[in-house]
């Protein structure tokens, strides 16, 4: 029984999000006419939506713990669902966010990403693509945004805990800001394939890292953060 109210509530949820998510994001050009500053309030109104969706039509509650430092920061997160990319766009006050080369070439989103500041990095992560994402990440630092990075550089199940990707050190030593791991158990509730299930997603703020660590102590005390609410 309780599967079966899972399944109803998710084809809810698709209906809702994903029908309501076609106008909101098709209707990016019209902010980019005034600027970043609007093309970030509008993914943060459609992030709020995809919350609210989940709340309601899903039964998904948020858990907060930790505290973010004031100011900016280069924030380094666990991927275990989609869930994550749009929460923590509205967390974290519209981030420049890392994303993968697929996503930005989706007609309009990924041009609407590449307006809203989005960090673009192939999935091969060659020298050419990490140091155009080391450009445009120094780019949001001197516009006084903060810095998303999923640095497992792909979505994991729940107990994975692969090696953290090359590019997050060199992002973290090239931007020289204090660095906040972000640990998450939302694939728990939101699997990749199947019916979404209601709970409480936790979403951890760890201790904040001063830049200038070398590459083994920055990469394994993220690596432990982000990786604190693992079942």
């Amino acid at each position: 029984m309780d599967g079966a109210i899972a399944w109803v509530r998710t084809l809810a949820f698709r209906i809702v999000f994903y029908g309501l998510s076609v106008p909101i994001v098709g209707t990016v050009p019209i902010s980019a006419l005034f600027g970043q500053k609007a093309i970030i309030a509008h993914a943060t109104f459609w992030t709020r939506f995809h919350r609210w969706a989940a709340r309601w039509l899903l039964g998904i509650r948020i858990r907060i713990e930790g505290e973010r430092p004031e100011g900016p920061a280069l924030y380094a997160s666990k991927h275990q669902a989609m869930f994550e990319t749009l929460e923590l766009q509205a967390l974290l006050d519209g981030p420049a966010m890392v994303l993968k080369q697929e996503l930005a070439d989706i007609p309009v989103w990924g041009w609407a990403a590449r307006r809203y500041g989005a960090l673009v990095i192939d999935r091969d992560a060659s020298a050419t693509a990490l140091r155009q994402m080391m450009r445009e990440g120094k780019a949001a630092k001197a516009q006084g945004r903060s810095v998303l990075i999923f640095p497992e550089g792909t979505r994991v199940r729940p107990g994975e805990q692969p090696p953290l990707k090359s590019g997050f050190a060199g992002l973290y030593r090239t931007l020289g800001m204090p660095t906040v791991p972000v640990a998450c158990d939302t694939g728990v509730l939101w699997p990749k394939k199947g019916a979404k299930h209601a709970g409480v997603i936790t979403f951890r703020f760890g201790d904040v890292i001063p830049p200038g660590l070398p590459r083994e102590e920055i990469d394994a005390r993220v690596h432990a953060a982000i990786n604190v609410l693992d079942r």
